[in-house]
């Protein structure tokens, strides 16, 4: 009977270690961020590498397309959105508060989508 429930027990228990999810040290993503300029570009990737996690952040001006690299065992994509809005610029799952896009640029002022 003891080894049956020995079986048992390892069996659930290596199911259980496969199951989890394993975090990526060097996930990849890309994503629109609204902006227009060079300063957008500074401001978004600046607001970028303040998450912890984030390892490289190059927004395209032409595009508009941020490209990152992040260690999921430390952050994740929302947490970068969410930064990026708090400095006024909208993604496609997080969008600046009105209060922080009007403290943008006049320059910097991108059409909003509503």
């Amino acid at each position: 009977m003891k080894n049956v429930l020995f079986g048992i027990t390892l069996f659930l228990v290596m199911f259980s270690i496969q199951s989890q999810e394993k975090k990526n040290k060097n996930a990849k993503y890309t994503f629109e961020v609204n902006g227009n300029c060079e300063q957008c570009q500074s401001r978004i990737q600046k607001a970028a590498y303040s998450v912890t996690g984030v390892k490289t952040a190059n927004w395209n001006i032409e595009t508009h397309q941020l490209s990152l690299i992040l260690n999921e065992e430390k952050t994740n994509i929302l947490e970068v959105k969410k930064a990026i809005a708090k400095v006024g610029h909208d993604s496609d799952e997080v969008k600046a508060t009105a209060a922080d896009y009007e403290k943008l640029h006049s320059c910097c002022k991108y059409e909003r989508i509503k």
